[in-house]
């Protein structure tokens, strides 16, 4: 019917707050809604740390899915867009560890891990190099000791103690840098999460 929008929960229920608690009522159309709000964010994320389209859509699925069983999420603690960028790196990271350990378990056994990924669709990798640029330009805007904590934080993986032996500067010093990066990424990119 023209006129109607095609997802009922995404009329009724505009905030974040108010698609969470439709969830208990009609879980298809608010996740629908949540999903058509965040995947590009999830999904941008997930590929910038996997680097693999079929490894970052079977997370980006498994983050939304989260949302059907169970979820951790606190209004109180920041906004869902942040949980869900948070939730999703501490899964990619954990991914990315599970895959070093299937390689070096492989090699051990001399096999051979041959990658064989399927190309990302011109949609796909339009949203993603639009997200990209984006963060890279926000990226760029910070001073290059932020900058530097946060990419080695979310791009290689590494813990807080660990940047702070590689840059051999104090764990407090690495904190400080990491909140106050992450403070201006967030009202930086602020628009992208809807």
């Amino acid at each position: 019917m023209e006129g109607t929008p095609a997802n009922p929960a995404a009329a009724q229920a505009k905030t974040d707050a108010e698609l969470l608690a439709a969830l208990a009522v009609d879980q298809s159309n608010a996740l629908g809604a949540l999903y058509d709000r965040y995947s590009r964010l999830v999904y941008g994320l997930a590929m910038k740390v996997l680097g693999a389209p079929s490894e970052a859509e079977d997370l980006t699925q498994e983050i939304f899915l989260t949302f059907c069983t169970k979820t951790d999420y606190d209004p109180a603690r920041g906004t869902l867009g942040a949980f869900l960028v948070t939730l999703t790196r501490s899964r990619a990271i954990d991914k990315l560890r599970a895959r070093s350990r299937k390689t070096q378990f492989l090699d051990r056994w001399g096999e051979a891990v041959v990658p064989n990924e399927p190309v990302a669709s011109p949609f796909e990798a339009l949203s993603i190099a639009e997200c990209s640029e984006r963060v890279r330009a926000a990226l760029a805007d910070l001073p290059e000791t932020q900058r530097r904590v946060l990419e080695m934080a979310y791009y290689r993986g590494l813990s807080q103690s660990e940047i702070a032996a590689e840059l051999e500067t104090p764990l407090g010093t690495v904190k400080s840098w990491a909140r106050k990066g992450l403070f201006s990424l967030r009202d930086s990119l602020a628009p992208l999460a809807g």
